[in-house]
């Protein structure tokens, strides 16, 4: 195979010339894929802790934003390499980048008011980060600022509801019509299709 030159990639280069620094939304949206997989993957333990009659319609809500992590990790995946970047090879470099290791399971596994604290929280820190996205894009990358905005209007939807639930604070929340529904993010994510 003949040596070949790094090649020009004109969606990269017109996003430079908007001002965007690449390299550093590649950075953030890698950051903020291994959070949204890291949180699938303790609102899975969180929500197979949630035990009892109470602990039964919680399930429900932390199962609608589990699978929709799942849908936000993914529906950046593909930006990420069209932007020239990739994720980490290996996945407990990957994991440990998030800084999710407060979404442990709580001292006392089924105190569902701390597993709803520890979910709160992993929304509301997914609200920042993807509203950092969202500033860095605007007006520069309206490809990765629509998934951004996408995935921040879940984020504030799934922080409204662990908002209600620890403090009886009407959300609006009506019931997805079926787990993984992900209204906003259904078009940069198929993984969850066939559910």
């Amino acid at each position: 195979m003949a040596e070949s030159k790094k090649p020009v990639v004109v969606g990269i280069e017109i996003l430079k010339k908007n001002g965007l620094d690449v390299d550093s939304l590649i950075k953030e949206l890698v950051i903020n894929a291994s959070v949204e997989f890291t949180a699938y993957y303790y609102f899975t333990l969180l929500r197979a802790n949630c035990t009892g009659m109470d602990g039964e319609g919680i399930k429900g809500v932390i199962e609608d934003a589990r699978l929709e992590d799942l849908s936000h990790f993914e529906s950046c995946i593909e930006r990420i390499y069209q932007l020239g970047g990739s994720l980490p090879k290996d996945a407990t470099q990957f994991i440990k980048m998030s800084g999710c290791e407060f979404l442990q399971l709580p001292p006392n596994p089924t105190d569902l008011t701390a597993i709803l604290e520890k979910c709160l929280k992993a929304e509301q820190g997914a609200i920042v980060n993807w509203d950092k996205i969202c500033n860095m894009t605007l007006g520069k990358d309206p490809a990765t600022y629509d998934i951004a905005k996408d995935i921040l209007a879940e984020e504030i939807e799934h922080e409204s509801w662990f908002l209600e639930l620890l403090y009886s604070r009407p959300s609006g929340h009506m019931r997805r019509k079926y787990p993984g529904e992900r209204p906003h993010t259904k078009k940069h994510s198929r993984a969850l299709d066939s559910l």
